[in-house]
Parts: structure tokens; sequence; C-alpha cells
């Protein structure tokens, strides 16, 4: 079971801030083997979904952006969960709740910049792709956009 809590940066304690980034360089960057600087200064304005296991480790974790933040639109991004938990269907949970949080505050439409490889995933959680695939960091990418419940 993963308990969720999400709050803007100015709420997030030095130990928090301390995991999440440790979660992010630990998939993004060591295990997609992509040299970039992950702090990338959206931090400050976005509110982060933190989502801990029983022991109160952080296995997942999301940004959350209000519309003009990032996108013109709501968004969500570094969507990430501990390899531990993949294949749980608890990334599919990650997103309804980031989505759910999201909408709350901030409304829809909501836009997000998908790796590729999870194109079907995000479009069975009601996103549609939007736009030409890029090239994120090495990465395929392709911006998707929900509209509507």
């Amino acid at each position: 079971m993963i308990t969720w809590e999400s709050k803007p940066f100015s709420s997030l304690s030095i130990d928090e801030l301390y995991e999440l980034l440790a979660l992010r360089a630990r998939v993004f960057v060591v295990e997609q083997t992509c040299a970039y600087v992950d702090p990338d200064g959206k931090d400050k304005v976005a509110h982060h979904l933190l989502g801990r296991d029983g022991s109160g480790t952080l296995v997942a974790y999301a940004r959350l952006f209000d519309k003009g933040a990032y996108y013109t639109e709501s968004a969500i991004g570094r969507v990430v969960t501990c390899p531990s938990i993949r294949r749980t269907g608890q990334g599919a949970v990650l997103v309804g709740e980031a989505v759910a949080i999201t909408k709350r505050l901030f409304g829809l439409p909501i836009r997000i910049g998908a790796q590729r490889y999870l194109e079907r995933f995000y479009a069975r959680m009601g996103f549609e792709a939007e736009g030409d695939p890029y090239d994120e960091d090495g990465i395929p990418h392709v911006e998707m956009v929900m509209r509507a419940e």
C-alpha cells in the first residue's frame, strides 16, 4: 500500500528533497543512462507528489504544474517509480493520483512529455498524443494531452 502526499516546493523538508532527487537520479540519470542536469529550475514552481511504501521509503514521485509554469496547460512531469514496484500496477496508481491532484489544483487540460515506449500506457490513462515525436536527452518522447474526464 502506497501513501500519497502532495506539497509545494516550499513545504518540502531537506530530507524529502534529497529523497526525490535521489530517486530521479537513480532512474533518469543512472538507469536510463542520460547525462543531464535533473534539477532544471522548475522544481521550485511545482507541487511534488510523493508516494511512500509501508516502511516510509519513497517509491513513486511526480511533479505537478499550474498552467503556464511548464506548458500553456497544466502539466505533469518527472513521473518515476522505484524499480522494486514496477509491473505491480503502481505506475497507473501514481499517474491516477497525479491526474486527480493536478485537476483539483490546476484544472484541465493536462499536458505531459511522455517517453514513446510509454505512449500506450498514457493513452490508457486518458492522454492523447499530439504533435511529432522528439528527442529529449537521447530518448524518444511525444507530447500527450488529457482534455476531458
